[in-house]
């Protein structure tokens, strides 16, 4: 499936994309444009409750003030740099100041260890923000960080501008696959950790994307997840997420990016987000569920032309009969 045009309404179309075209499953990986210089970056924490929550403001490329972006990253204790680690110098570079929050759960911010709850890391993303200078910013959340960023949206609208959802779900109990996917993740982490990254690479990933790369460098990707604690105590709130009576407050310009290949998190639920947040673009990247390590150059022009663009999205013909 090619990426998608930005709509306002419906699901996703076929054609040529507004955003850039994705290389197809089973193709060669494509090759990445070359990374920005790394520019200065501070690193700060907030208390949220019984949180010390750390991130790191990325400063705009040449120090100028730039409008703030916040990245809030998915599932997994290495949190904001094995998500962002390559992707912020690319929106530095084009101007941006990155904010890259490491919420409860991740190994650079401490807490009481207790469950977690998407309200428990939106007030920490809030904290964050207002801390940071307020805002409003913009927002975006990847997987876990989605509904995390869907519910700051709803409950601090003065907070939020523009919001991008990627790879995102509204709720877990209604939808088996998801339910016993968390599941097992949750077990294999208890009893079989080498299985539990085994199973994370491949739901993460396409499997044309892991067929180009090789043996190896999947191998080489396996222990990049590990069932921490802190890890687990995600995976436990991915099996608690139900933001569906706060869809309908958020009040943000937002982009919702759907992965056509993803076996983590299906892209029926980027559809389904799309259309129960009133006014939502939508765009689909033909990947799995690790977008921006698929798909960099796309992700990341997708992101920045949403971002930049004034003007509402036009309707894109032919989706009401998808």
């Amino acid at each position: 499936m090619p990426t998608t045009a930005l709509s306002s309404t419906g699901t996703a179309t076929a054609g040529t994309p507004a955003v850039g075209t994705a290389v197809p499953a089973g193709a060669s990986v494509p090759a990445r444009t070359s990374v920005a210089p790394r520019t200065a970056s501070t690193v700060r924490t907030v208390g949220v409750g019984r949180a010390l929550v750390r991130y790191d403001v990325h400063e705009a490329a040449g120090g100028e003030p730039a409008p703030p972006l916040v990245l809030v990253h998915g599932t997994g204790s290495g949190g904001a740099a094995v998500n962002w680690g390559t992707v912020v110098p690319r929106l530095t570079a084009a101007g941006r100041t990155v904010v890259t929050p490491d919420l409860s759960g991740t190994e650079r911010t401490s807490d009481d260890g207790g469950p977690l709850t998407v309200e428990v890391l939106a007030a920490q993303v809030i904290a964050v923000i207002e801390d940071a200078g307020g805002g409003p910013v913009d927002l975006l959340g990847f997987s876990m960080g989605a509904p995390v960023s869907a519910l700051v949206a709803a409950l601090r609208p003065d907070l939020v501008e523009r919001l991008v959802l990627v790879a995102g779900w509204a709720y877990t109990d209604g939808d088996e696959y998801l339910r016993n996917l968390f599941t097992l993740w949750r077990r294999l982490g208890t009893h079989d950790p080498a299985g539990f990254g085994r199973s994370m690479t491949m739901t993460g990933f396409s499997r044309g994307f892991l067929n180009a790369i090789g043996r190896e460098e999947v191998e080489a990707l396996i222990p990049n997840m590990p069932p921490t604690p802190g890890t687990l105590r995600h995976v436990a709130l991915d099996l608690e997420v139900d933001i569906r009576e706060s869809l309908g407050r958020i009040r943000a310009r937002t982009l919702v990016i759907g992965c056509a290949q993803d076996a983590t998190v299906p892209v029926e639920h980027s559809r389904a987000l799309h259309a129960a947040i009133d006014g939502s673009a939508y765009a689909e990247i033909d990947a799995g569920h690790v977008v921006f390590f698929e798909q960099e150059d796309v992700f990341v022009r997708t992101v920045t032309d949403f971002l930049t663009r004034r003007a509402a999205p036009v309707p894109v013909p032919g989706l009401a009969g998808r």
